[in-house]
């Protein structure tokens, strides 16, 4: 790892300049727990780090009337820790608290989650069922992506040369909404998921009016599931969680390593579809 200059931008012009300046040999630095990592271990070669942790909008949290402003600096802690957060948006709790372990979520947040790109983020998954718009300000000004179209492959994203990830948004929660996170791992912390799923719903009595699910692991990006659009008008049943399930575990398109085979992952997803499903309409039931 050869030497580089280090930003602390407290703008969000200011960043774009300084990531501008260096082209693809620059890198954002947030929680640092990445970046760092792949800075010695020479994937990236680096000419400079620009600090956003220093940006008033990366570091919003803000529960509004009718969304909720979460910025791309702030660490997993921070929300889980934030009652009022954790009471409205537990499927976001779920993910934030299995990111690394505690020394780890004090600093990483989920929008270096999503920017890392790695199709087994647990945190991009929670965000795109909560139907998440990413805010990205680059050279060009500001443009808008929705979360399920920031990946675009493993370790890539949507992020261009100057452009740097700003804050993400989310619709609060209506009376009937829930959703869930959960994984497989061969252990219980600090582990890399061999699948995952986030599913969320959006309830009207025992109808489900509209529903997500997500995939991680499974693909060369975390994918947004057909079986949402299978639950939709549809009774909560058990009959019907298992057909969404089934329609979850044929969109996988997973390989097979050393931490698990293709048709494990494949079932796993099955799985984790039914059971997180299962939660989100328990706590969309709660939350009436």
């Amino acid at each position: 790892m050869h030497p580089f200059e280090y930003v602390r931008a407290t703008s969000v012009d200011e960043a774009i300049a300084a990531l501008a300046k260096y082209g693809e040999r620059a890198r954002p630095l947030a929680g640092g727990t990445d970046v760092l990592v792949m800075a010695r271990a020479g994937r990236w070669e680096l000419d400079a780090l620009v600090d956003i942790k220093h940006i008033p909008e990366t570091n919003v949290l803000e529960l509004g009337s009718s969304e909720f402003r979460l910025g791309s600096a702030v660490a997993c802690y921070r929300v889980y820790e934030d009652e009022q957060v954790a009471a409205k948006f537990p499927g976001l709790v779920d993910s934030a608290s299995m990111i690394g372990g505690i020394q780890i979520q004090s600093r990483a947040g989920l929008g270096g989650n999503l920017c890392n790109a790695s199709p087994s983020g647990d945190g991009i998954g929670t965000l795109i069922v909560h139907n998440t718009t990413c805010l990205i300000a680059g050279p060009n000004g500001t443009r808008e992506v929705a979360a399920e179209d920031f990946c675009t492959g493993p370790g890539q994203s949507v992020i261009g040369d100057g452009e740097f990830l700003v804050e993400m948004k989310m619709p609060m929660p209506q009376k009937g909404f829930g959703a869930a996170y959960e994984r497989f791992t061969p252990r219980n912390e600090m582990d890399i998921a061999v699948a995952g799923v986030a599913s969320s719903v959006q309830l009207d009595g025992d109808i489900i009016v509209s529903a997500r699910v997500a995939l991680a692991a499974v693909g060369p990006t975390p994918i947004l599931s057909s079986a949402g659009d299978l639950l939709a008008g549809k009774e909560a049943t058990a009959e019907n969680i298992s057909t969404a399930a089934q329609a979850a575990s044929a969109d996988a398109s997973p390989i097979s390593d050393m931490r698990g085979t293709a048709e494990q992952r494949i079932h796993l997803v099955g799985v984790l579809t039914r059971r997180t499903l299962e939660r989100a309409i328990e706590r969309a039931r709660e939350n009436n």
